[in-house]
């Protein structure tokens, strides 16, 4: 990878050159990013259990002793929990409740709501991963491997005018001047999801487009949002799994010359 990259605005032409800092020149470490996208993962979990109560909810008292007559000694059967539903004398028709292994008991080892699935990572150990992806973002050779379509003059650096391109249209048109139409068409290819999925409210999905990182807040942001595939962050907020979603590592990522800038001089996860 080259220490300095081009400058390109929108439209398509090279305004200048740009030094890339030292977070750009991470080794390429997969094992990492995807130890922090899974770390990510796991605290984005909704908890879920099951009722702490459920299945022992009922009246029911059976005694294992000889000279009881409501018990169950000496009637041949299992020395389970039981309620009684009828009594004709001392004749009874009970139902198992209470223990697991019986029709209306309980589970075994239900599903406890307080288990937490949060996977640490380590400050230091996260901010590599994300260097790495970061590297990785840049790397056409990684890129294309990701499934990306890649543009000839890739990797190239975009003009801070960018970020004030407030419409649409005005974004798509920049994108598919830089060479990357045939990027945004196969990301906005809508499939139908194999599986249970398709039930749970996920029928469709699509593949990641670019991702766009600039320096602040601007309006390139609400007007990227229509853009299919696309995603904008600012580059204090990156994080591993925009950086390498599904951790795998090598998304197609356009940083301004702005955010490039403000990496360089507060040493941005370094």
């Amino acid at each position: 990878m080259a220490n300095t990259i081009p400058v390109m605005d929108k439209e398509a032409k090279k305004t200048g050159d740009i030094a890339l800092p030292n977070q750009f020149s991470e080794a390429y470490r997969p094992d990492l990013i995807r130890r922090s996208v899974l770390s990510l993962q796991s605290r984005a979990r909704q908890a879920y259990g099951a009722d702490p109560k459920a299945g022992l909810r009922h009246s029911s008292k059976l005694s294992k002793r000889r000279r009881k007559y409501r018990g169950c000694y000496g009637f041949g059967i299992s020395r389970v929990n039981r309620k009684i539903h009828t009594r004709r004398g001392t004749r009874f028709f009970w139902v198992g409740t209470f223990s697991p292994q019986t029709r209306g008991g309980r589970r075994s080892h239900a599903p406890k709501a307080y288990k937490n699935f949060e996977q640490k990572i380590n400050v230091k150990e996260n901010r590599k991963a994300i260097r790495s992806a970061i590297s990785a973002g840049i790397d056409s050779n990684v890129v294309a491997e990701r499934g990306h379509v890649v543009p000839t003059q890739f990797p190239f650096t975009l003009d801070s005018s960018l970020e004030s391109l407030s419409k649409t249209a005005d974004v798509q048109k920049a994108l598919d001047t830089l060479g990357l139409k045939e990027e945004l068409i196969r990301a906005a290819v809508k499939k139908v999801r194999p599986g249970r999925g398709k039930t749970r409210g996920r029928k469709y999905k699509r593949a990641k487009g670019p991702l766009i990182v600039v320096s602040k807040e601007c309006p390139l942001m609400k007007a990227a949002a229509n853009v299919a595939g696309v995603d904008v962050a600012i580059c204090n907020a990156l994080n591993a799994e925009l950086l390498a979603p599904g951790a795998d590592a090598g998304r197609l990522t356009l940083w301004t010359k702005a955010a490039i800038e403000k990496m360089t001089t507060e040493n941005i996860f370094g």
